[in-house]
């Protein structure tokens, strides 16, 4: 009997009988309006929408080998529920609230960037951060070059491929590249930013598009090929010089309540830096809270002055919220998107230019990765593909669907930092050029 039990398929730790039960209750709340309206509620749907959309996506053939799986079609499909308004407005609103008023979309990415830098090597994480500026810049100059050479064929100018594709897609999202990216646009030419702003956030729409699904082709490229890829948590490639960390360490319960609090204090920290300190020093260059904090955890994991066994629990965190806490992030991301805009924008000539413009920043760093010492399917996957989506939810897509969650430090160094190189370039460009 104890044997049957072990060869008991389960779903997250449920077996189908008890899934199928706890899903029906949330569902049979949702609809007659009882669900909750807190964080209790909007985790018990999502995670409900969540866990049954990632289990058919692994299921279905081609979808689950080349497109990402689960994870992917747990965005999209959420999605698709949002837009046939199949889940009812009022949790639709809870959803996005859980993901972005609520925080959760911050804390995991805190959580993970914390996680994923503490548990580097030392000296492989400086010698890999060393590395990445050039390898953001082949990014941009490979997405440049494909989408100018696509361009031509649909008859748009080089300056118009560049300031009105490349930059956007390139910019690090809505927040940090679109919507800056269109102020720009209003104070050089005077015209209103609106009208910059709409055709911005469509190419870079279908552009996240292509690159949630690049990063499910790369996954499925670095399997087969695995000299292109190292262990999906670090992008150097193996280096006798570097030793591997070989200590483990004991990880008590309350360790992880000073691993949750080292982190949080990490991200304060460099909120205190980026809006009261930075400021101080220039208004016109800003720079992101999350950057900051990549950078604060980098030192403390250089001068070791963090314990292992709080080092090990920051790690231990950052694989369970990978592992489960993601579903509700893809739902939650799925929940604002809408496919609807999305088809709108879908013409033959948006639609090429955006996948040349993707490939393009997948060549580019990979190559210049490459020449810098990264496996070039984890750095085109972060220093390429995390540029050309939609920052920060963008990034957790596309590492999802890459499989390559370990490498959140890197995709977010790319939607900040790379996203500041953008507005500095795009400033320059929108002078010389409109």
């Amino acid at each position: 009997m104890k044997k049957e039990n072990q060869m008991k398929k389960t779903y997250f730790g449920l077996e189908i009988p008890m899934l199928l039960v706890l899903s029906a209750f949330v569902i049979l709340a949702t609809y007659l309006g009882a669900l909750s309206t807190d964080i209790a509620g909007g985790f018990a749907l999502m995670l409900v929408i969540g866990i049954i959309l990632n289990e058919i996506g692994d299921r279905i053939p081609i979808w689950n080998t080349y497109i990402g799986g689960g994870l992917v079609l747990a965005f999209l499909g959420t999605a698709a529920l949002v837009d046939f308004k199949i889940i009812p407005e009022q949790y639709v609103e809870l959803m996005d609230n859980v993901t972005s008023d609520m925080g959760i979309l911050n804390l995991f990415i805190i959580v993970l960037i914390t996680g994923s830098i503490l548990g580097l090597n030392r000296k492989l994480m400086i010698k890999s951060f060393a590395g990445y500026i050039p390898a953001i810049l082949g990014g941009i100059a490979g997405a440049a070059l494909l989408g100018i050479l696509g361009g031509l064929v649909f008859g748009v100018s080089p300056a118009e491929t560049v300031l009105k594709y490349v930059l956007p897609i390139m910019g690090g999202g809505n927040g940090a590249g679109a919507i800056p990216l269109s102020e720009i646009y209003e104070r050089v030419t005077g015209n209103p930013k609106g009208d910059y702003y709409a055709f911005a956030i469509a190419v870079l729409t279908i552009a996240n598009i292509f690159a949630i699904i690049s990063g499910g082709l790369l996954n499925k490229l670095g399997e087969k090929n695995t000299k292109l890829t190292g262990d999906k948590n670090t992008l150097m490639r193996k280096n006798p010089e570097i030793g591997e960390d070989k200590e483990t360490f004991d990880v008590g319960m309350k360790d992880y309540a000073g691993a949750l609090l080292l982190a949080l204090t990490f991200y304060q920290v460099g909120r205190i830096l980026s809006s009261k300190v930075w400021p101080l020093v220039s208004t016109s260059v800003p720079i992101h809270q999350f950057a900051w904090m990549i950078l604060l955890v980098a030192l403390a994991n250089g001068t070791g002055l963090i314990p292992g066994s709080l080092r090990q629990a920051c790690k231990n965190m950052q694989t369970f919220f990978t592992k489960n806490m993601i579903l509700i992030i893809m739902v939650g991301v799925g929940a604002d998107t809408s496919l609807k805009e999305l088809g709108a924008a879908i013409t033959p000539g948006n639609v090429v230019m955006a996948a040349l413009i993707v490939i393009g920043a997948v060549l580019g760093s990979a190559v210049v990765g490459w020449l810098v010492g990264f496996y070039p399917i984890d750095s085109a996957v972060t220093a390429g593909l995390c540029m050309a989506n939609r920052g920060g939810s963008g990034d957790l897509a596309v590492l999802g669907a890459a499989d390559r969650m370990g490498l959140i430090s890197y995709a977010q160094l790319s939607s900040r930092l790379g996203g500041g190189i953008v507005l500095v370039i795009g400033s320059v460009l929108f002078g010389v050029l409109m």
